[in-house]
């Protein structure tokens, strides 16, 4: 690669930063979600985001793919009755008119570099094996039969409320290397900032784009030249026999594509060679059902960064008082006074405290904080809600103590 590629390379990764950082200000506690679907995208594959409907799935999704100059983009909610035609074509009726049977490929999946597939798992039966061809392999077969067509497609964000159910779709669910869990807000001050932009005036926000062409090259040329070296090649192997220890095994595949994710990682961040920290996407790509996943993130964790791993075992703690919060719902305000004296004043004061230390650690020696920091948001969420709930003071004054 020469100078001048590498410094082109340099500008598309500093391009989509500025585009990842833009969406993180503008959706509240989705840092890591809009880093892994750029990280995705790069690598050429497909995310499902999955999570309860208002957790601005859609939205982030659009954002994301508005910011491709000259990229065709194609979107669609799925129902089980949605037919391939309207997918990838319909029939031109002036043409069946005249006796010709031609399907129209303009503005659908067939001509989309990206595209946006709303409740995947509701595909129909009908529209099935095309959905998987696409995804696959990136073509699609004409209902009047003929060549395949080849389509342009870079990668597709997926999005839904609720896992697959059934063998049908369980092939289209392996087909999403990425899956990414979106909940609602948890800190009640990043709430009360969106319930704030609803009725204030919207200040223009900076909008970096991309150019096509730009993403394509580094889809196709600049991700790939991204070197993987030995000790990452180890490290894998290590977390897929501490995955298997623990009964969580994916394919081949999966491990093989995740390949591509690592390089897409590195970068994004400008480096040419995955480094450790790159691993921590995995934790995106190695669970079937959500309930594996923290015991996933672990294993990553462990093995990526050991300041991340503390960070978790503070979760714990975390959530633990944050379930007693919720346990005890209706009773007096002595009450709850007296348990935030004894009990969850200080525990979270040490979380904050220790989570603060490992953070200037992490970033001293050049790891990801990106774990560490997803708890200390959860900690920040948590006594939010125990001053706001347990104490009576208002979101205003909690934002002016965080």
């Amino acid at each position: 690669m020469g100078a001048h590629d590498v410094h082109d390379e340099q500008d598309t990764a500093r391009t989509l930063r500025a585009i990842s950082g833009e969406l993180s200000d503008r959706f509240y506690e989705r840092d890591d979600v809009v880093r892994t679907l750029v990280v995705t995208l790069l690598a050429g594959q497909h995310s499902l985001v999955l999570g309860p409907p208002g957790t601005a799935k859609s939205e982030m999704a659009r954002e994301l793919t508005g910011r491709i100059e000259g990229a065709s983009y194609w979107e669609i909610l799925l129902s089980k009755f949605t037919s391939p035609t309207r997918m990838f074509g319909p029939i031109d009726v002036a043409a069946l008119a005249r006796g010709e049977y031609r399907q129209v490929y303009d503005g659908r999946a067939t001509t989309a570099h990206i595209a946006f597939i709303d409740e995947i798992f509701k595909c129909s039966t009908a529209a099935l094996n095309e959905t998987l061809g696409y995804l696959n392999e990136r073509i699609y077969h004409p209902e009047s039969g003929g060549e395949p067509i080849s389509c342009p497609l870079i990668g597709a964000i997926t999005a839904s409320n609720e896992l697959a159910s059934g063998e049908d779709l369980a092939a289209i669910y392996d087909r999403l290397l990425v899956r990414i869990e979106v909940g609602y807000l948890a800190d009640p001050s990043n709430f009360a900032a969106l319930v704030r932009s609803a009725v204030r005036r919207p200040v223009p926000q900076t909008r970096t784009t991309i150019e096509l062409a730009a993403l394509q090259q580094a889809v196709t040329d600049g991700v790939p030249a991204v070197e993987v070296p030995d000790m990452i090649v180890d490290a894998v192997c290590t977390l897929r026999a501490a995955l298997r220890r623990r009964e969580l095994v994916a394919s081949d595949r999966r491990w093989r594509q995740s390949v591509s994710l690592l390089q897409a990682s590195a970068y994004l961040d400008g480096r040419p060679a995955v480094a450790e920290t790159d691993l921590s996407v995995l934790t995106h790509v190695l669970w079937d059902s959500p309930a594996e996943r923290p015991a996933v993130e672990r294993e990553v964790l462990q093995l990526v960064n050991p300041d991340a791993k503390e960070a978790l075992d503070l979760a714990d703690v975390i959530e633990e008082l944050e379930t007693q919060l919720d346990a005890m719902a209706g009773q007096s305000r002595e009450a709850l006074s007296e348990w935030v004296i004894k009990k969850a004043h200080n525990k979270l004061a040490m979380a904050g405290k220790r989570l603060e230390k490992l953070r200037l650690e992490a970033a001293g020696s050049g790891r990801s904080t990106a774990a560490i920091d997803r708890v200390a948001g959860r900690q920040r969420a948590v006594r939010a809600r125990v001053l706001t709930e347990a104490l009576g003071m208002d979101a205003s004054m909690v934002q002016a103590q965080l």
